[in-house]
């Protein structure tokens, strides 16, 4: 088992940046897959990116490539996703998400999120 907890979201003027933060407790951090999901009004939870355990690997959904960038710090058990050139499409609830095995926009969904943290960006 492992405990999500998010926090850095909030309001941001398109252009802008925001980073995130998410820090575990549990189990042993540097044992999973890290990963961020986020979904918006209406729309299904969406794939953002994600970080293998040793955080040498990166993925991120075409949406956000070149903007958003994953990386974690296994000393502090905390996962973090750096937000920039935020545009009003990217307002959503974010998530963080953990897993043994692997996380991506075609498997199956993460087994543990955290509660989520707001984003909103102002156009």
């Amino acid at each position: 088992q492992v405990q999500l907890v998010e926090s850095g979201g909030g309001l941001v003027q398109a252009g802008g940046s925001l980073r995130l933060s998410c820090a575990a407790s549990g189990r042993t951090f540097s044992g999973y897959v890290m990963g961020w999901f986020r979904q918006a009004p209406g729309l299904e939870r969406e794939f953002v990116a994600a970080i293998s355990r040793s955080g040498l690997i990166t993925s991120y959904a075409e949406s956000v490539k070149g903007r958003f960038t994953i990386f974690r710090d296994n000393a502090k058990n905390t996962v973090y996703l750096q937000m920039n050139s935020l545009k009003p499409e990217d307002t959503a609830v974010y998530y963080c998400t953990a897993d043994t095995t692997s996380i991506s926009s075609r498997g199956p969904l993460p087994s543990y999120w955290g509660q989520g943290t707001q984003v909103t960006v102002s156009s």
